[in-house]
């Protein structure tokens, strides 16, 4: 009996041993790195060793690495756009100062006139920059709380362009849909991201639009894709856009336009908004020159809930 229990005894020791070995201390580790992340010494959790086990607590490991790096890796985003949104808060700022302080140094009513201009351009632009931050700031909380469902792109089309065309005011670019009868352009999304896409790339076209242009709205279905995806262009008759910033306009806060275009009239960050949204619904966006002088054409491609038969 007695050499029974100490074999029993060495057993239950050695599997003592290794169960603190192999499972506890690394799961203690793990929660040292990660407690470690939690106090703000650390951005992410790596551990090689462990994270190379093929159990359950490599498992852990790897999972552990990935969500962390996933938040440092929105950490830096975060404070990018801080740094991105101070300076470009600072850059009206300081116009609105200097205009200020000049105001009280001019005397003729002409001077006086101009300034007050240039002050209620610099408002407009920090009231808009104001605005898209904020939108832009909503937006991942939005992507991932609602649900995505199917979205009809033709009565959303049809809803935002009849805006437009009631509140359009003389001398402002008509905005006008050209969409096929009938096909009700379903795509798995969320209306109110996707309806902020389609009035920022409608809003943006019009800003670069001359008096009295057009900006049209096309909607079909590329029948040469073997998924059929559902697209919508957004044409304008501007100035086009350099060859070289056509991938540079989705950039954040991109606002080089060409001269005698107001400068004010956007933030940079519509484009932005709308690259985002739509890669978050598993579609494309791009641009492109619709010719020499004739204008900007940008793209929106979804995938389709469904093909047709």
């Amino acid at each position: 009996l007695v050499p029974f229990a100490l074999v029993a005894l060495a057993v239950n020791l050695l599997a003592s041993l290794l169960l603190h070995l192999f499972v506890a201390r690394p799961v203690m580790r793990l929660s040292a790195a990660a407690d470690e992340v939690r106090q703000g010494r650390a951005r992410a959790i790596s551990l090689p060793d462990l994270e190379g086990r093929k159990d359950e607590v490599g498992d852990l490991a790897r999972s552990l690495e990935s969500m962390t790096a996933t938040l440092s890796d929105r950490m830096d985003a975060i404070e990018r756009f801080a740094a991105d949104v101070s300076h470009e808060i600072k850059n009206p700022l300081t116009s609105i100062r200097s205009a200020l302080e000049t105001l009280e140094l001019v005397k003729t009513p002409a001077q006086k006139e101009k300034l007050t201009a240039l002050l209620q351009q610099d408002v407009r632009r920090l009231d808009r920059l104001i605005t898209d931050i904020s939108n832009a700031s909503r937006l991942d909380a939005e992507l991932s709380r609602d649900r995505p469902r199917a979205v009809n792109l033709a009565t959303l089309l049809t809803d935002i362009v009849g805006v437009y065309e009631t509140t359009s005011k003389p001398g402002e670019a008509a905005v006008r849909l050209v969409a096929p009868q009938g096909d009700a352009a379903p795509v798995m999304g969320r209306d109110g991201p996707l309806g902020q896409v389609f009035r920022n790339l409608v809003d943006n076209a019009r800003s670069f639009s001359p008096p009295g242009g057009t900006v049209t709205v096309t909607l079909f279905r590329d029948e040469t894709d073997p998924a059929q995806s559902i697209h919508v262009r957004v044409e304008d008759e501007g100035p086009g856009i350099p060859a070289d910033n056509l991938e540079t306009v989705f950039e954040r806060f991109y606002t080089s336009r060409p001269r005698g275009v107001a400068f004010g009239s956007n933030s940079g960050l519509g484009l932005s908004i709308v690259r985002q949204i739509i890669e978050a619904h598993g579609g494309r966006v791009w641009a492109e020159n619709r010719g020499e002088g004739a204008g900007a054409r940008f793209e929106v491609a979804l995938p389709s809930v469904g093909r047709r038969p």
